[in-house]
């Protein structure tokens, strides 16, 4: 199996995070974006990262990559299968998170191209994101329960670019349990795995 990857890409950081907890054997080939290999176009025509190629299917979106890892093998039960009504709410959040939060962090990310209005500005917009989860992580040590889920591992990577954006900022915000779940994933052997250069 063959991952098409890029190792900054938030959405291609999620589908290797699922690939590794998974234990599926692939190999991973990073992507030059601005250089793309006609092997990588000849499976995705749209040209993004990441593409899975499992030698029975082609799979291009992230989600999709991982929720197809996951159904290979889920030890910790990242699907929340034990948990229906938990499940269905990660994907609601992944949603949002999806849909809503990435358009909030590439205004605040990138504040200077959309000088409409300031980055702090851009940086309140999501704080009633931050303030959902922070909520939630009062009552779980991982978003929805005591061990992590798909929608954990889902919102990592944009979670991750929005704390770097102003890192003083993000370590004295009235969030302790978020930067908490933030930084147990950064530190932990998962992570630094999929980032390994």
């Amino acid at each position: 199996m063959i991952l098409f990857s890029f190792r900054r890409c938030p959405w291609a950081m999620r589908a290797r995070l699922a690939l590794r907890y998974s234990e599926c054997p692939v190999e991973i080939r990073e992507v030059s974006l601005k250089a793309k290999p006609a092997e990588l176009l000849a499976l995705s025509p749209k040209g993004t990262v990441p593409v899975l190629d499992t030698g029975a299917q082609v799979l291009d979106e992230s989600l999709d990559i991982m929720r197809w890892a996951l159904a290979q093998h889920d030890p910790q039960d990242w699907l929340l299968r034990a948990d229906p009504q938990a499940a269905q709410a990660a994907d609601a959040l992944i949603l949002c998170n999806d849909r809503d939060f990435k358009v909030q962090v590439n205004l605040y990310k990138y504040a200077e191209r959309y000088p409409e209005q300031s980055r702090e500005h851009y940086r309140q917009q999501a704080e009633p994101w931050l303030a959902d989860l922070e909520t939630r992580l009062t009552q779980h040590t991982y978003l929805f329960a005591e061990h992590p889920s798909l929608a954990d591992a889902a919102l990592l990577p944009l979670m991750r670019q929005f704390a770097g954006v102003e890192p003083d900022w993000f370590a004295n915000a009235p969030y302790p349990h978020l930067r908490t779940w933030l930084q147990g994933w950064l530190d932990s052997a998962l992570f630094k795995a999929i980032m390994a250069k």
